[in-house]
């Protein structure tokens, strides 16, 4: 696998930089990632990241409409919001990336949050919760299932918000207050990648945010003090009732955060179970036993403490009670029987895969960078597969006897109405 090369550097107001020369494009991207999501939210202020995602395109009083510009450039651009990060992209042809670290700059520090502003964004984040959440079939599963796993950690709502009328009830006083304490360059990595050396492209984006590197600055983002979730000591379920097509259970297990390496384990345990037509959850439960229509497995894929979670669309006639014990079973097969070499292979096969085509084109490399420089460990977007590949079938089934333990359970039963 081709190895990404870069070089990091800490700027005398605290903004770390990647650059990473890429030859074989005409085209340039900074990606600026804020360490700040979800998880740093007030209890009861929540969605402000999500909102703060929109707002950050409003413009400011020296570049009044930001996508005009880019697109005048020939370039595009988009941001995302999950529970941990907000991340940013510009891509430009070369000849614009001092524009586009321009507008980095420019609406990091000076964003217009404008009445007339928050107002606009207020109605599309509020009308965004309307149609992806609310009158899309299982598009409340999330809302649902995160404040059963989660008592007392953040994580316990989704990127939207605990509560809607918590982004339209925001004032300005609010989110300037938002803005200021986490849209900082010591709050931020900018990755650039593009056709040019790595010493020009550092002139360039200490030009544009005003300042220097600092010699053997090592750069540390600052923790956010975020309240640990107590264990889990017994069984939660929930149950609802929707007008959808087809009813579904979910069952979420908690497990470790990213730091630790049973997080890869269990990522590799998802994939054993649902990921592909091939996977147990699909070949024992949809194709031999019939009980599901679909099933499958995944990680939540949260920094922090996050889930593992099981799920499939119930077939006509079978009992939501049996689908989910037929999903435990799985679950505790895996746990006592383990896995074969083979199985094993495969899946680490795969991962590989969709990692290195993660890291095709250069904007989605200056993504990683910045990524996985947030995590702590910048080398990781070069070193990755290789952990993988060091896990074992033994670490295989001795995780997943620690992680599926009946007493940290957590079911939904999302019941079709009839």
């Amino acid at each position: 696998m081709p190895m990404v090369e870069y070089r990091k550097h800490i700027l005398d107001n605290g903004l770390t930089v990647l650059t990473h020369e890429v030859w074989d494009t005409p085209l340039a991207t900074v990606n600026t990632l804020y360490n700040v999501g979800s998880r740093d939210e007030d209890p009861q202020r929540t969605g402000f990241a999500h909102l703060f995602e929109h707002l950050m395109f409003g413009g400011t009083e020296r570049v009044p409409d930001f996508d005009r510009v880019v697109n005048s450039l020939g370039g595009d651009d988009n941001a995302y919001t999950n529970c941990d990060f907000t991340n940013y992209y510009i891509t430009v042809p070369v000849d614009g990336l001092a524009t586009a670290l321009m507008l980095e700059a420019d609406r990091m520090t000076g964003l217009d949050i404008s009445q007339k502003a928050l107002e606009v964004q207020q109605k599309v984040v509020t009308e965004e919760y309307n149609q992806r959440y609310m009158n899309r079939p299982y598009g409340d599963v999330w809302l649902l299932l995160r404040p059963l796993c989660y008592k007392v950690h953040p994580y316990r709502w989704a990127t939207i918000g605990a509560d809607i009328r918590h982004v339209g009830e925001a004032t300005l006083e609010d989110v300037r207050a938002f803005h200021d304490r986490y849209y900082r360059p010591d709050n931020a990595i900018v990755a650039v990648a593009a056709p040019l050396k790595h010493e020009e492209m550092l002139r360039m984006v200490c030009e544009a945010f005003g300042a220097q590197g600092v010699q053997g600055a090592q750069g540390v983002l600052g923790e956010h003090g975020l309240p640990l979730e107590p264990e889990q000591r017994e069984r939660r379920e929930f149950r609802v009732k929707r007008r959808v097509p087809t009813s579904m259970v979910y069952m979420a297990w908690p497990m470790w955060d990213h730091g630790d390496r049973r997080f890869r384990i269990c990522d590799l345990i998802s994939d054993l179970l649902g990921n592909g037509t091939s996977s147990r959850l699909h070949q024992r439960l949809v194709r031999e036993r019939g009980l599901f229509v679909e099933a499958d497995a995944c990680i939540s894929g949260d920094a922090g403490p996050g889930l593992m979670v099981m799920s499939g669309k119930v077939a006509e006639g079978v009992g939501l009670e049996e689908a989910v014990s037929a999903l435990r079973e799985e679950a505790q097969r895996l746990a006592v029987e383990g896995v074969s070499g083979y199985e094993l292979q495969k899946v680490q096969n795969k991962y590989e895969n969709t990692f290195v085509y993660s890291q095709y084109k250069a904007s989605d490399r200056a993504q990683a960078l910045c990524y996985y420089t947030w995590m702590g460990d910048t080398e990781l977007v070069n070193r990755e597969p290789e952990e993988y590949r060091r896990i074992t079938a033994d670490d295989i089934q001795k995780t997943a006897r620690e992680l599926f333990v009946p007493q940290k359970e957590n079911i939904l039963y999302y019941e079709a109405e009839r």
